[in-house]
């Protein structure tokens, strides 16, 4: 099982290989737009500047991932 925390003021996000504290850290992202839901997956979506839409780059299965959401 992997956590996904995704921190809505911030914009950003952290997955590790296990519960949130003391797990590894496997990715981090910044300027990331939102977390949307798509058809069983946590689809992290990012901004690469002010001026581009946001998109996709990273989809990781609900079964098998805890989403965090904090401000």
């Amino acid at each position: 099982m992997q956590s996904l925390t995704f921190n809505t003021k911030d914009k950003t996000i952290v997955l590790t290989d296990g519960p949130r504290g003391n797990s590894t850290i496997l990715e981090e992202k910044s300027n990331v737009s939102t977390v949307r839901v798509e058809n069983g997956y946590y689809e992290v979506m990012q901004r690469p500047d002010e001026i581009s839409h946001a998109l996709p780059v990273m989809r990781l299965p609900m079964a098998n991932t805890n989403m965090f959401i904090v401000s």
